[in-house]
């Protein structure tokens, strides 16, 4: 493990440490990835047509509904975009809401390398930090992750999210895992 790099020191602790951490992205997670702003109108799923946001959110709310001590740090660029955890938070439902209890995005760190850097990166940088008992992240970007945090990845599809039977399948198997079940 003395290969695994540490992450800058000039960032702070985050507030809550330790824990089952479920590292989360929205966009190719609880909706399709096609998501852009526009000023005055806010976010929007660009394509595929039919579909709308968060529209996976209840599906997650029950999956993780066994595991009420999971709590969630967003590992998702629209804290960047908004520039406040609370009010991106304020997008998810009051169930998932109340599990959220940080970012990996931090407003101390340099946005620009931030954005640079994979994500897998992101969250490996956060889990030094934050320390977690265990955790998992669930995104459809897999690329670039470091070979000893692909374990950990529920790899999500880009349009259908969660809600495919194998991401749910194994997005399950690694909670209960992570459980001891």
């Amino acid at each position: 493990m003395s290969d695994i790099p540490t992450p800058p020191p000039a960032v702070p602790p985050p507030v809550a440490t330790g824990g089952l951490i479920l590292y989360l992205d929205f966009d190719g997670v609880l909706h399709p990835e096609d998501v852009h702003m526009r000023t005055g109108r806010g976010p929007y799923i660009a394509s595929p047509e039919g579909h709308t946001l968060f529209e996976h959110a209840e599906l997650l709310e029950r999956v993780l509904l066994p595991y009420p001590g999971v709590r969630i740090v967003l590992s998702t660029s629209w804290v960047r975009m908004y520039k406040s955890v609370a009010r991106v938070a304020r997008k998810l439902p009051p169930e998932l809401r109340e599990r959220v209890i940080g970012a990996t995005y931090h407003g101390a760190m340099d946005a620009e390398s931030f954005r640079q850097a994979p994500r897998g990166m992101q969250v490996w940088s956060d889990v030094l930090r934050r320390k977690p008992d265990d955790w998992l992240a669930v995104d459809d970007d897999y690329l670039h992750w470091p070979t000893w945090c692909r374990d950990k990845l529920v790899r999500t599809h880009e349009i259908q999210g969660i809600s495919t039977p194998v991401v749910l399948a194994d997005l399950r198997a690694k909670l209960a895992a992570m459980h001891g079940e």
